[in-house]
């Protein structure tokens, strides 16, 4: 069971983005948790995620977040402004089975 965690400012719009990823893992028979929460809310999750995607609108925030997760087992990606401003949860998996595909 992947577990994925999504960031943005309050975890409002994650929310629809992280539906949008659920219904698209299931129709792929993906095995994931997706969860929505605010950035502040990150360090409580740090010991149960493999994924860590973050909102277009954090993209600021990126290296800062690697360098915080660098001694986590997380892979790190800011979703793309298309996939997220589509809630395209198709594409979300993609950039998923990338990641987890991904030696980085």
């Amino acid at each position: 069971m992947t577990k994925v965690l999504l960031i943005c400012g309050a975890g409002a719009s994650s929310g629809f983005m992280a539906n949008a990823i659920r219904k698209a893992g299931k129709k792929r028979g993906m095995e994931m948790n997706v969860q929505a929460r605010s950035e502040s809310q990150l360090s409580e999750y740090l010991n149960e995620v493999d994924v860590l995607l973050i909102g277009p609108h954090l993209k600021y925030m990126e290296d800062e977040l690697k360098e915080k997760l660098s001694n986590y087992p997380i892979k790190v990606s800011v979703i793309p402004q298309s996939v997220y401003g589509t809630l395209d949860g198709n594409k979300a998996c993609d950039l998923i089975t990338k990641l987890l595909e991904s030696g980085e």
